[in-house]
């Protein structure tokens, strides 16, 4: 029997980019919307460098205004290096840790100021600090899928830093199409190796796409045999870190209706659903 599909949604990766600043009260109210939906998990923010990523400057001041009770939805932070790992593991509201460990070195300098090898020694301690206060690290394999800056890749490489990263303890991964350059084949191809030869690894994927390849993409990993989907409503979102031209993510309206399709319904909270849509058309305006 399969597992039920996890979807995992990232208003943290729609906002972060966005071109204007959203006021923290509107975060707040996004947020606990979203709570009442019903995914999996929630990606609400990050203990990154406000330099860096200035809309994420109030994720603390954010956590502590949101509606917990009542919701089954774990809350995800993103990290990029061992204080904010500190940082996050220190809110008892928050259960999953995620980083993103890229296999181009030019984007792990560009998104962590770090080198691969230096990554992978954060990621053993940042693992280290998760075990020790009950928190679950989540690993995004950026770059997956190539990068656009001539770093040396193959698929090898991928599998290689995946079984290295499971060694250490890692139990879920996530394969991330960061600027959208995956073709439905690399999909099949890469999500179905991992799920095959890493069982007990839950393997997800973090794919950015524009609209007309976005079913290609998400068919692609379903029949690959991946549970687990991160999403953002109305396909908003991408990294900042790796082009100017942000490449969004999957709609999570669109994958939901998808999932439907395919006979394997995500139980959500349909009203409480169609409230987050409108909210989220309210916010994401141009």
């Amino acid at each position: 029997m399969l597992a039920p599909i996890q979807v995992v949604e990232c208003p943290r990766d729609a906002m972060q980019g966005w071109k204007h600043q959203i006021p923290t009260t509107e975060k707040i109210r996004y947020l606990n919307q979203l709570l009442k939906v019903g995914f999996h998990t929630l990606d609400f923010g990050s203990f990154v460098s406000a330099k860096a990523i200035p809309q994420m400057a109030d994720t603390e001041e954010v956590l502590s205004s949101l509606d917990l009770k009542g919701s089954s939805t774990k809350l995800l932070a993103i990290i990029a290096n061992e204080r904010g790992a500190e940082k996050a593991c220190s809110f008892q509201q928050i259960q999953y840790l995620g980083f993103p460990f890229s296999v181009s070195e030019t984007f792990q300098l560009r998104n962590t100021n770090a080198t691969i090898e230096t990554a992978f020694q954060r990621v053993k301690t940042i693992q280290q600090i998760c075990s020790s206060t009950g928190k679950e690290l989540v690993v995004y394999l950026s770059m997956g899928f190539g990068n656009p800056y001539g770093d040396p890749w193959n698929e090898a490489v991928v599998f290689e830093w995946a079984e290295k990263l499971a060694v250490q303890g890692i139990k879920i991964l996530s394969l991330a199409d960061t600027i959208g350059l995956a073709s439905p084949a690399q999909v099949e191809t890469m999500t179905g190796y991992l799920v095959e030869q890493m069982a007990g690894i839950n393997i997800g994927v973090h794919l950015h796409a524009d609209p007309k390849d976005r079913l290609h993409k998400i068919e692609a990993a379903y029949h690959a045999g991946c549970r687990r989907f991160d999403g953002a409503l109305k396909g908003i979102g991408g990294c900042p870190m790796a082009n100017d031209d942000l490449v969004g993510n999957m709609d999570t309206e669109w994958m939901i209706r998808y999932f439907q399709h395919e006979n394997d319904p995500v139980s959500l909270n349909e009203n409480e659903f169609k409230t987050a849509i409108q909210m989220a058309e309210q916010i994401f305006t141009s």
